[in-house]
């Protein structure tokens, strides 16, 4: 432990890390998640949501999911933080249930955020990009084996 942290008391180390994850909170994940409903609207209001169930739901059904829950999944690639708000505004409005955020977390967790992680992870440790297309691909299918598997999990309640 270095000599600077050992003289701090613990109340101003905590409210140090409280500052940092507000400062987390706001400047990221709130800005996600409203980007998130702000999207829902959008695909609401010019009925893309809808074309987006009707066609996604054959894909979907593999997982007894509705349509809808594609774009959660779709949403994840960009940030893990928006597919939690696509997955509340299609709770709220009715397109998902519980059962079905439970089933769809471990695919948005598992594979979301990819493109983040790419230019942060994949980028900075100088990853060889011929092989970046593999992680994709390592990543979706962990997201839909996980899905499946929770799906497993959830038939028994």
């Amino acid at each position: 432990m270095s000599t600077a942290t050992a003289t701090k008391n613990p109340i101003d180390l905590f409210i140090k890390g409280a500052r940092q994850g507000w400062t987390i909170a706001t400047t990221s994940m709130v800005p996600n998640i409203i980007m998130a409903y702000v999207l829902i609207q959008i695909l609401k209001i010019t009925k893309v949501l809808d074309m987006i169930s009707v066609g996604a739901a054959p894909i979907m059904a593999l997982w007894g999911l509705p349509g809808a829950g594609m774009v959660v999944i779709c949403t994840a690639f960009l940030s893990r933080g928006g597919a939690v708000g696509v997955a509340a505004g299609l709770y709220a409005s009715g397109q998902l249930t519980g059962m079905d955020i439970s089933v769809l977390t471990p695919g948005f967790f598992l594979m979301g955020g990819f493109l983040q992680q790419a230019g942060r992870c994949l980028g900075t440790a100088d990853a060889n990009r011929r092989y970046w297309g593999w992680h994709f691909i390592i990543c979706v299918i962990n997201g839909m084996v996980g899905m499946w598997l929770m799906r497993l999990c959830v038939q028994f309640m």
